[in-house]
C-alpha cells in the first residue's frame, strides 16, 4: 500500500536532485531543468498531502497553479536564455558578465 511517506520520500529525492542540478550545472538550460525538478517536488507534496489530508480539493488547485507559473517561468527563462545565446554565443552562466544591451 502506498502512504504518505512514499509520496514525501519521491518528493524529497526529487527536491535534492533539483537542487543538485541548479547548484552545479553551468548551462542555463540545464539550471531550468532543475528548476522544474523542485517546482514538481513541490506538486507531489501539495496532491499528496491533499489526498492524504482531507480531500477537499485546494492541494491540486495549488498544484495546477504552480504548473501554470513553471510554463510561463519556462517561457519567459527560454526567451532570455536565446537572447543571451545570440548575444555572447554560449549560455554558460559563468560568461554572462553583462545583460545591458
Amino acid at each position: 500500500m502506498i502512504t504518505l511517506n512514499s509520496y514525501l520520500y519521491i518528493s524529497a529525492i526529487l527536491f535534492v536532485l533539483g537542487l543538485i542540478t541548479v547548484l552545479s550545472r553551468r548551462n542555463a538550460v540545464a539550471i531550468l531543468m532543475g528548476i522544474e525538478l523542485i517546482l514538481n517536488s513541490a506538486n507531489i507534496n501539495l496532491v499528496a498531502f491533499n489526498h492524504f489530508g482531507g480531500g477537499n480539493l485546494s492541494g491540486q488547485v495549488f498544484a495546477i497553479f504552480v504548473m501554470v507559473l513553471a510554463a510561463a517561468e519556462a517561457a519567459v527563462a527560454l526567451a532570455i536564455i536565446l537572447n543571451i545565446y545570440y548575444r555572447n554565443s554560449s549560455i554558460n552562466v559563468d560568461n554572462i558578465t553583462n545583460l545591458q544591451g
